[in-house]
């Protein structure tokens, strides 16, 4: 038995993307933070020496200059995979800048067959950021960020504290003279 037409408002078009893949972010760069070096992929076109992915190091003038290369090339939301607290100057650095960065949580992304490097991992965050498909890792407020900074200094101060204490007691204990039997 033949199949009936679909009707001509269902059929898609050559090189059109579903309703549901339509581009969310489309100035978008993807960024793989590691210890000693970050890897960036941008759009195709954007960099004037026509590379996607590069290479950064973390010192400080190199991370400006991320910033000033992103800006030149036209990004201005950025989608960071990190597993270690190594993001953390890179989004100050970038959110100075005006730039809109989201943190990913990168335990969904292992699961993308293919990504073993940095290198490889990088160009999937780019299209994933792109298309919002990337869920935020939870990041809080910058008040909550410095309201527990100084929790945990009066926590390690009080325990300093304390230790200091049980030390006196130990050697006033000990210059008292042996315990009675």
């Amino acid at each position: 038995m033949p199949r009936a037409p679909r009707p001509s408002s269902s059929r898609r078009r050559p090189g059109r993307l579903p309703k549901e893949l339509r581009h969310v972010h489309l100035h978008a760069a993807g960024i793989d933070i590691g210890a000693a070096s970050h890897v960036v992929a941008v759009p195709e076109g954007r960099e004037a020496e026509g590379r996607t992915v590069r290479e950064v190091a973390t010192f400080t003038a190199a991370l400006y200059a991320l910033a000033h290369g992103l800006t030149a090339c036209g990004i201005d939301t950025v989608a960071m995979e990190s597993t270690g607290l190594y993001w953390i100057p890179l989004v100050e650095v970038l959110s100075a800048r005006g730039c809109a960065v989201k943190l990913v949580d990168p335990r969904p992304l292992t699961h993308v067959p293919g990504r073993k490097t940095d290198v490889l991992d990088c160009p999937w965050l780019q299209p994933l950021h792109t298309f919002g498909l990337l869920a935020p890792a939870f990041r809080p407020d910058d008040a909550i960020c410095v309201l527990r900074g100084s929790l945990r200094q009066r926590a390690l101060s009080n325990l300093s504290r304390r230790a200091q204490e049980l030390g006196y007691n130990v050697v006033k204990a000990s210059a008292s003279g042996p315990l009675p039997a």
